[in-house]
């Protein structure tokens, strides 16, 4: 067991001590963000970001009812940017409060950070520490995973096959914790030696500018950008609303890598550029067409979405054919059931290039179906990498899709499909062709809240596509009763 995983492990036994304090697993990572924050800066010699009396040593000096009133007070005044001047460190605390009740409490927080081993944590990587505790939240809590953390195994399989560079711009427009962008900054130090390969002026761009984004929920953002700053990302993730019209300054992309999320939200888009999903609820089919907008000539993009995307008619099917004509969509990838319980829905990782015209850039797309004859994943069988070896090698080395391909036939776990065929299918990217045996491996499953999970999860698809005919029919009702007007 390395130093951080023991470090995760004393710290997510206190949330079992909190619990009855009325402290849930999120409120205890949030609580723990902001006294990492303080205890890390310290720990890292660069207390030199928040106010004096407003530090570690400060806190931990006082006990009982006198250091619970100053910590809601740090709390509160941090948070404010007059007395806060470093922007990160008023994000973080913007809005903060403390559940804590008990001064013991929070003494048993202080007390126990201030005994672990800092020295090897600095060594592992503080990062990672972090990492560590906020995958233990959702493997604890698997209903709640998908709001805010993609399976890291899928991630880094992403990254690994778009292969982030150097001198790109690199966007997530639904952050989460920042998943995505922290493994693109993992893989490109790794092929950088920690970006000492690169110029003064290269790497300050990859810490300060090459990363951006937005998360819109602020307890996520608050989880993200400590995550981030922990990691050594110093680019910053806006609290806005990437589907409103603050999402167009975000701007342009090298790279996309993003998993929106999957329910559609009672708001309607409001995006004075958009023209094909205008109006539309907020949800996983706008996101889409931010991305495809988002991306620079030639650059390139992998976004999870549901199964609905690939087949939904109206808007979704004009969303598909925009997408075919404006990108290269070479690739879906079709992921197995039991990770993203979460949504109540399948999913899918899209692989899409734009084209430096706007149309006709798809000339073919392949399908890999992983989520055929595979296993049933829950706690007792996580998603692992190994688990997308067999893709990533038929992916090949390009990352835009363009290595040479093998047709495995209808035996096989990928195949192509021209556009012909796709426009035969009226646009439908709902392609199967192995016996989908979901079903079996569901009766697999023998935790209980894998079992409850996945209940969930085909109750809330089902809900998913009433809404859907819902929404085809108060469409069609409305353009019966123009068209009779009109008459």
């Amino acid at each position: 067991m390395t130093a951080t995983s023991t470090i995760v492990a004393k710290l997510w036994n206190l949330s079992k001590a909190l619990q009855g304090a009325g402290v849930s697993y999120q409120g205890y990572i949030t609580e723990l963000t902001y006294l990492l924050f303080l205890k890390m800066l310290e720990e890292t010699k660069h207390e030199e970001r928040l106010p004096k009396g407003y530090r570690w040593a400060d806190l931990v000096s006082k006990g009982g009812v006198e250091q619970l009133d100053f910590y809601r007070k740090l709390l509160l005044d941090l948070g404010n940017s007059k007395i806060a001047k470093d922007p990160l460190v008023s994000a973080i605390f913007t809005d903060a409060q403390t559940a804590l009740r008990k001064p013991t409490d929070l003494k048993l927080l202080t007390t126990t950070l201030d005994e672990l081993d800092w020295f090897s944590a600095r060594d592992d990587g503080l990062g990672n520490l972090y990492e560590g505790l906020l995958e233990k939240t959702t493997s604890e809590k698997k209903s709640k995973a998908g709001q805010y953390f993609t399976p890291r195994p899928l991630i880094d399989s992403i990254v690994r096959l778009v292969k982030p560079q150097p001198g790109e711009v690199i966007q997530d427009p639904a952050c989460g914790t920042g998943g995505f962008l922290i493994a693109a900054d993992r893989y490109i130090k790794s092929k950088t030696d920690e970006l000492f390969k690169l110029s003064a002026e290269q790497a300050h761009f990859q810490r300060c500018e090459a990363f951006g984004g937005a998360e819109y929920v602020p307890e996520t953002r608050r989880l993200c950008l400590m995550n981030l700053q922990l990691h050594g990302i110093e680019s910053s993730v806006g609290d806005i609303d990437s589907l409103s019209s603050d999402g167009e300054a975000l701007g342009k992309a090298d790279l996309v890598l993003t998993n929106p999320p999957f329910n559609k939200m009672p708001q309607s888009v409001s995006r004075a550029d958009f023209s094909i999903t205008a109006d539309e609820r907020v949800g996983p089919l706008p996101f889409v067409e931010h991305v495809i907008r988002a991306l620079k000539p030639g650059a390139r993009a992998a976004v999870v979405v549901p199964d609905n995307v690939l087949f939904a008619d109206g808007v979704g099917a004009r969303l598909r054919t925009w997408l075919m004509n404006m990108c290269d969509l070479h690739t879906i990838l079709r992921l197995p059931t039991g990770i993203f319980y979460a949504q109540g829905v399948k999913t899918n990782v899209l692989f899409f290039t734009r084209g430096k015209t706007d149309e006709g850039n798809t000339k073919a797309v392949w399908v890999y179906d992983l989520r055929a004859n595979m296993d049933a994943f829950g706690k007792t069988r996580p998603l692992n990498v190994e688990d997308f070896a067999g893709f990533e090698k038929a992916f090949g080395a390009d990352p835009y899709g363009k290595a040479k391909r093998k047709d495995e036939g209808e035996e096989g776990r990928f195949r192509c499909f021209n556009r012909k065929k796709i426009e035969d299918r009226n646009n439908n990217l709902d392609i199967t062709w192995l016996k989908d045996t979901e079903a079996t491996a569901e009766e697999g499953l023998i935790e209980p809240e894998d079992i409850a999970a996945a209940i969930v999860g085909h109750l809330k698809a089902a809900l998913a596509e009433i809404e859907g005919l819902s929404e085809d029919l108060e469409v069609e009702v409305v353009a019966v009763a123009k068209k009779e007007a009109a008459e």
